[in-house]
């Protein structure tokens, strides 16, 4: 029989990295960077995103504080900027609503959310499990395009005539349900409507992904109880936005159908200028009940990735692994299903029954309790590192 020359381990990995780089070589520019679906450049993407969406979140603050901290000073120095939202050198009070609701969406979703957990989930995830990429590369791909879009969209509402959405961040109705209450109201709120629309389904697009991943791709030996807290968190993150998202992407739809359909989700009893409109039977806290339901988990969903990474940094820069893995798991675990069920206590002002008060009050109390193991974990992680660190080290 003839013998078979059978190549070595290392030359097969060789050959196969040779493939990939041939591979790679042959994409074009915009499939490599721009439409790509590797899971480190969709990274890169997210963070580029979300650090311009800071600058920007960050220069509106700026000048709606400037107006606040000094009511009397001069502001023509911005007209080339503003133009006519500059009325005889004081912010129009219409645009300062308006600038503190976009500073408000935008730190809260495309920077702290979608900049934060976007960028980190995206390339630490299949790091760290092993994987080689997400369970979906085009999926991936798409969240981030979803997510591109919205911001798009969201930043061209700064450029219209009537000027951005002006209803606050919390776009409570009626003023975001009634095209004719304001400027803010009309075409910028849509904008506003549509943007989120297209943000909500970029989240549960990469939600899926990286919950997904972590479950099924994950290497030989690698279980769930040696999950890097990394993981952890990026993971409890994830499903945080797969079960609170799609609440606020409905409050969303009835909001749009009764601007656009002259439906009643939201409104009844209404007057403007003594004229009553046909919109009867709707409630305004309807919309607060689902948009806090999104509302406090996505705190959450800004906290938890921190809090993930600060474990492994301080585990890391301590020399040892972190005190109490599985307390710090389950915390996060109490967090995730207690954020669910605290919403409310943001409704106190509202009517709310105070006996259905005093629950949610009591409930947000208890989420103290994860939160504080979490920072005891902390302490006790880092505490005999303190005390070697100050003993002189041996000579040998």
């Amino acid at each position: 029989m003839a013998a078979v020359d059978i190549p070595a381990k290392h030359d097969l990995a060789h050959g196969h990295d040779d493939h990939d780089h041939d591979h790679d070589h042959r994409q074009s520019f915009i499939r490599k960077y721009i439409f790509s679906e590797d899971h480190k450049i969709i990274a890169k993407q997210y963070l580029f995103t979300g650090l311009f969406w800071a600058v920007v979140g960050v220069s509106m603050s700026l000048i709606f504080r400037l107006q606040l901290g000094f009511p009397k000073m001069n502001m023509d120095f911005l007209k080339p900027i503003l133009g006519g939202w500059i009325e005889e050198g004081k912010l129009n009070p219409e645009f300062y609503l308006a600038l503190v609701t976009m500073h408000g969406t935008i730190m809260v979703f495309f920077v702290l959310t979608a900049g934060l957990s976007g960028t980190f989930s995206n390339f630490l995830i299949p790091l760290q499990v092993g994987a080689r990429d997400m369970a979906s590369g085009f999926m991936n791909m798409l969240s981030y395009w979803f997510f591109f879009l919205s911001s798009v969209l969201m930043f061209t509402s700064l450029f219209i005539e009537t000027g951005p959405a002006a209803g606050g961040w919390v776009i409570y109705p009626p003023l975001s349900a009634l095209p004719q209450a304001m400027l803010g109201s009309g075409l910028g709120m849509t904008l506003w409507l549509v943007s989120m629309a297209l943000f909500i389904i970029s989240q549960l697009l990469g939600g899926v992904n990286y919950v997904t991943t972590v479950i099924n791709l994950r290497t030989p030996g690698m279980s769930f109880s040696r999950l890097p807290l990394t993981i952890w968190s990026f993971f409890f993150t994830a499903v945080i936005g797969l079960l609170s998202f799609p609440v606020l992407f409905s409050a969303a739809l009835l909001l749009i159908f009764d601007r656009t359909f002259g439906t009643s989700f939201y409104l009844s009893d209404i007057y403007i200028a003594g004229e009553a409109l046909p919109q009867n039977g709707g409630s305004p806290l309807l919309f607060q009940h689902l948009f806090w339901f999104l509302g406090h988990p996505e705190v959450y969903i800004v906290l938890l990735p921190a809090l993930g990474i600060t474990s492994e940094i301080i585990a890391t820069n301590s020399r040892k692994p972190i005190f109490g893995y599985r307390a710090m798991i389950g915390s996060m675990m109490a967090i995730t299903v207690l954020s669910f069920l605290v919403w409310a206590h943001h409704m106190f002002v509202s009517g709310l029954n105070p006996f259905l008060g005093s629950i949610f009050m009591f409930l947000t109390l208890i989420i103290a309790v994860p939160s504080a193991v979490k920072a005891f974990n902390y302490i006790t992680t880092l505490w005999r590192e303190i005390l070697y660190s100050r003993r002189p080290c041996c000579s040998q």
